[in-house]
């Protein structure tokens, strides 16, 4: 964005996303091509996004929103007794999949900032036993995790929404333990986006107007200390995005991507 163009306030930001998730999460609306609540995110929909067939049966009713990019936990490789955080967790999706792979033994904490989110992920996990999921609510730029006590970081289609990309990551390798990885679907950006797509707040909640070029994204993962960075971008994620935004093409300047990293076993 060009100097004398004003930026969005970060608060601005925050609120906008805010409101826009809460209105999905009471089923006042959907979003990216996702269902209000009460509508059941059908099998074809999340095979788009990577997801296996039973993978939309096995979760609690009401979970999947289809509000992802992507499938993290596809490139998570989690394991039985991990701990596992999820960025954004909204209505619990990932994070109900994630219990079944780390098991009884492992623990899985979902942070969003979108009270009627964490209330709805709660009530999903109270109602069908999930003793070992956590909700919480707070900011994925200040966490509210303990310092190196995750195994491994997901999160689908939720750090373009932040206005502070950097201090995700910065937090993110705070609470990793040595070794541990991130496994992220996101928007990113493969040219400028433009100018008045940033000003739009719509945009901004629909995962489009604050996404990172890959070079940035891979910059901003360097400085937080991360290493074995990759950000692969999935250009079949063209075919779904295209729906996003009826009228315009956002593929011509973002598309999602898979990113992974891992924090130094030994910390410099």
């Amino acid at each position: 964005m060009s100097e004398n163009q004003p930026r969005v306030a970060d608060d601005q930001i925050r609120d906008s996303v805010r409101d826009a998730y809460g209105a999905i999460a009471r089923g006042d609306s959907g979003c990216c091509g996702g269902a209000a609540d009460g509508q059941r995110v059908t099998a074809v929909a999340a095979d788009r996004l990577g997801y296996a067939t039973e993978d939309v049966s096995a979760v609690p009713e009401g979970a999947n929103l289809g509000l992802g990019c992507g499938n993290p936990g596809a490139i998570a490789r989690m394991k039985p007794g991990e701990t596992v955080l999820d960025l954004g967790s909204g209505a619990g999706f990932d994070c109900f999949l994630a219990a079944r792979a780390v098991g009884p033994t492992g623990h899985v904490i979902g942070v969003d900032m979108t009270p009627d989110m964490v209330s709805k992920a709660r009530k999903a996990a109270q109602d069908d036993g999930y003793a070992h999921v956590d909700f919480r609510l707070g900011e994925i730029e200040h966490l509210p995790v303990a310092d190196g006590s995750v195994d491994v970081i997901i999160s689908n289609c939720v750090i373009n929404l932040s206005p502070n990309k950097p201090a995700v990551f910065a937090d993110a390798m705070r609470v990793l333990k040595p070794g541990g990885r991130l496994a992220i679907a996101d928007v990113v950006a493969t040219a400028e986006v433009p100018a008045d797509v940033q000003r739009d707040m719509a945009m901004h909640c629909g995962c489009i107007a604050g996404a990172a070029h890959i070079d940035e994204v891979t910059a901003m993962l360097e400085q937080a200390g991360f290493v074995d960075i990759a950000v692969t971008p999935k250009d079949e994620s063209r075919e779904f995005m295209r729906d996003w935004t009826p009228g315009t093409d956002p593929t011509d300047y973002v598309v999602s991507a898979e990113i992974s990293a891992r924090k130094p076993t030994v910390e410099a």
